[in-house]
Order: C-alpha cells, then structure tokens, then sequence
C-alpha cells in the first residue's frame, strides 16, 4: 500500500472547540440569543439541573426534546421530530446536551425539521438531500467516546427491521463544540468504559484506515495512548476531574482523526452485534479491536509506524497488551462470550467486509478471519 508521505491527501473540520473545566458557561454566548430547541436526558436529575441553569442566563428553550434513547429508533425519532414541530417558537438552533445518543437524535432534528419522513426516505435512498433541511447545532457533551460533537454524520436506527443507517453531510458538523470534563464527572462505570472503548476504537480505526492522513493519524496516536493509560484508572477513581479531563480529550482527539476517515471493520462488524444481540455500543465495537488489530500488522508500513507510536515496537506482543486492557476492564474479546455461534460470527464478518464501514478497512477477510480462529 501507499504511503502517506506518496500520496495527496487532505484534513478539515469546521468545528469551534470550547474545552476545560466550567466551559459549560460559555453555552450561552454560543446560542448568542436565537431561539432554541434543547435536546437532552430525562434520567438523571442532572440535566434538569443543566437545563434550569442554562434557562436562567439564555433564557427558557422554545422546545426540550427528552425522549432519547440510546440507540435512536424511527419511532423515537419521529416522535422527537413532532414535538420539535409544536414550539411556539420556531428554534434557531439546536442544543445538544447529552452523549452521542443526544447528538444523533440533534443532528437528524437539524435536518428533518418537524417531518421525520424527510430523513427516513434519504437514508433509505427515496429522496434526494435538497429535501433536508439545516438548522446549526452546539454540541455539549456529557460522556466521553463518541466524538460526535466534531462529525458531519449521525447514526439512525430501523430496529423492526434490523438495520442502521449513517445520516451523513457536510451541514452536520456543529458550528461549535463545548466539552466541561465536570459534566462527565457522575457517569457510572459501566458508560465510562463503554464509551472510552468507542473513542479506542475510533482511534485505531482511522489508523488502518484507507482514508488515513497524517493529520488523523496525529491525532488518533494521541488518543488511542490516552485512552489505554486513563481508561482502567477511570474506571477506578469515576470522580477524579483530571482523568476525566484527560479521556474528554482523547475522545475530542479521536473524533477529530474519525471525522475525516471514518470508522473501519471494528464499527461494521458491531451493527449485527447491538441489533441482533443487544450488545451496547462501546463494548460491540472494540471487543474486536485485539484480533482487527492482529490481522493489520505487516500490511501497511504507516499503519506499523503509528500502531508502534501508541503500543511499542512489538506490535505481536502489544495484540496481547490490548487484549489484556479489555479483560482488565472486564470486556470478553471472544465473540462466543456475547451469543455467537462460530459460523455466524463468519458471516457476520463476510458482511461487514462488504459494508460501507468494511470497504475503510485496509486489510484481507482471510487475515481476519485468521486473527479471530
């Protein structure tokens, strides 16, 4: 394969990054007095308390959209598109408050408007984009993984009929991104792991990646080492500010990388996982990662370079280190271990291979298939 020194190449991203401790005040110089539609949790009491706070500087929202669910179905999305449509006021921008759920289902109301049939019939190939719609969005996120907060595409789910859609324009990067590590400080265990292991898989995903650059590579480097040095740390010491500083960073810096590369077959391979199996998101897509990782080495010289930047020059025994970074964080890299039987799980990686995330992949089915026997 080509090198990224050999090759053309290019890196952009729109987005305004706001970062660090209390950045959650600037939120209202942002919405700089436009009316808004404020997109957010109604499970924990604080986004309540968020959503109060933000209503005394900027003034109430014209519209809150609380119905989110984790992996955003039609019904929900629907649902979210008609109460969007009831404002008195029509919103001027849209403020996600929230993980990557939030932004998903903030990013398919800038373009559905108060009609989710206008997303439903582009992501299913009926209509063209000039049927969607833009509104701008201020991403604020409250758990560290997807990155969501700095990409042009938003994840949308048909769950009657098992299969995901990716809603993706050059419109949907957020004009800016407000990233308080203080508003991460009270996510559980569980989440904090999920999805610092998305970010993981994020940055090593971009790396081998046929899309990479060196710019995404740069950033992914810093954030897969990030993640692998602060993650199982995290996840014994949830209230420590300056971890969760830390990993808010590396999943800032992996999405910056993912934004321009998109994800590979780690992210493919874990679609069939969540929608056939239930398998949460962050855990889905980087179980994987040690036997994806396995069947790379020797295939791309810059891949080599920048997987031994993150993990040493012994990329044979860091498949190891990785894999023990799961199990430490208590995440099965056997694909048994979550429901599937051996033959399926080829099939699932015949499928995924082909699948537009697959094609990013720069790798063979048979080392792949090799790396997982």
């Amino acid at each position: 394969m080509g090198n990224q020194a050999d090759r053309a190449w290019s890196y952009s991203n729109p987005v305004q990054v706001v970062f660090g401790e209390n950045a959650f005040a600037s939120l209202t110089d942002k919405i700089a007095g436009r009316p808004y539609c404020l997109v957010t949790y109604s499970d924990a009491a604080i986004f309540a308390q968020l959503e109060e706070s933000l209503a005394k500087t900027a003034g109430p929202a014209a519209v809150v959209i609380r119905n989110v669910e984790p992996n955003p179905s039609y019904p929900a999305l629907d649902a979210a598109c008609r109460l969007f449509g009831e404002a008195p006021v029509s919103p001027a921008v849209i403020v996600a408050l929230g993980g990557g759920s939030v932004m998903d289902t903030a990013k398919v109301l800038a373009t559905a408007g108060d009609d989710f049939s206008r997303v439903q019939d582009y992501v299913e190939g009926r209509r063209g984009f000039d049927v969607l719609r833009h509104l701008p969005i201020i991403a604020v996120p409250t758990t560290a993984g997807t990155g969501s907060e700095v990409t042009s595409w938003a994840t949308v789910w048909d769950t009657e009929n098992k299969k995901k859609y990716s809603l993706a324009r050059p419109n949907l990067y957020p004009e800016s991104a407000i990233i308080d590590p203080r508003l991460m400080l009270g996510v559980p265990r569980g989440l904090t792991v999920s999805t610092g292991l998305d970010a993981l898989s994020h940055a090593l995903e971009s790396i081998w990646n046929v899309n990479s650059n060196p710019v995404s590579t740069n950033h992914a480097v810093f954030a897969a080492r990030e993640v692998i040095e602060c993650l199982p740390r995290l996840s014994r010491d949830l209230d420590n500010v300056v971890l969760r500083s830390r990993m808010a960073r590396a999943s800032l810096f992996a999405g910056l990388a993912f934004s321009n590369t998109k994800t590979a077959l780690a992210h493919s391979l874990s679609y069939h996982l969540t929608l056939h199996h239930g398998i949460v998101h962050g855990i889905a897509c980087s179980f994987s990662l040690p036997a994806v990782m396995r069947s790379v080495i020797g295939r791309s010289a810059d891949c080599d370079a920048a997987l031994s930047r993150i993990f040493g020059s012994d990329l044979e025994a860091s498949v190891d280190r990785l894999a023990a970074t799961l199990t430490q964080l208590g995440v099965s890299t056997r694909a048994t271990d979550y429901g599937l039987a051996h033959e399926e799980w080829l099939n699932v990686i015949d499928e995924a291979l082909l699948g537009e995330r697959g094609r990013n992949f720069i790798g063979t089915r048979d080392a792949v298939v090799a790396a997982v026997a």
